[in-house]
């Protein structure tokens, strides 16, 4: 059993590692797209409904794509005054529960909103409200779905580290570790 929870975290944390890494490289093209908006907006006094949209859309899928990344990575917010002080079984316990109790059931919560939410905008193909910015705003919002998605597959994966300190089974490897340990 401790074989396949291994391999079961394995995998997750792969996949949330690459994806992770190409999204930091949105923040790059974010970056260049303020700037050429600052540039356009102060120099030549010229803005663009698209541009802002572009910026705003950008910055959301960074954030949501990069959510199980994060988590992976154990640098989400968190009060540690008390976890700090656990024991390695002891922060297993809290993230298990934490896990099951509030990162999960938020997720699916997201999920039954976002999924009428995302078909009533494909099946209407909404774009933007305002004249001259992006068309096809589904594609933004099936980034909602999917940022919450790998947010709980790294959830999942936090569950089954957490069960294999708590069955008393050293999780190796640097992929493989416990946050905080």
């Amino acid at each position: 059993m401790t074989s396949l929870l291994r391999f079961f975290v394995k995998l997750i944390d792969n996949l949330n590692e690459q994806i992770g890494r190409a999204t930091t490289w949105l923040t790059t093209i974010l970056v260049l797209v303020f700037c050429y908006d600052v540039l356009m907006r102060y120099v030549f006094d010229a803005s663009s409904v698209a541009m802002f949209e572009l910026e705003w859309h950008l910055f959301s899928i960074i954030f949501l794509m990069g959510a199980g990344y994060t988590l992976k990575h154990d640098r989400h917010v968190r009060v540690d005054v008390f976890y700090a002080k656990f024991s390695p079984s002891g922060k297993a316990w809290v993230n298990l529960l934490g896990v099951v109790f509030f990162l999960i059931p938020f997720c699916i919560i997201i999920f039954k909103g976002a999924i009428p939410y995302i078909a009533l905008s494909l099946r209407i193909d909404e774009g933007s409200s305002d004249a001259g910015g992006l068309p096809h705003r589904y594609i933004i919002k099936t980034f909602m779905f999917l940022g919450f998605f790998f947010l709980m597959l790294q959830g999942f994966a936090v569950f089954c580290k957490s069960l294999l300190v708590i069955l008393g089974d050293k999780v190796k490897g640097s992929s493989h570790h416990l946050p905080n340990e």
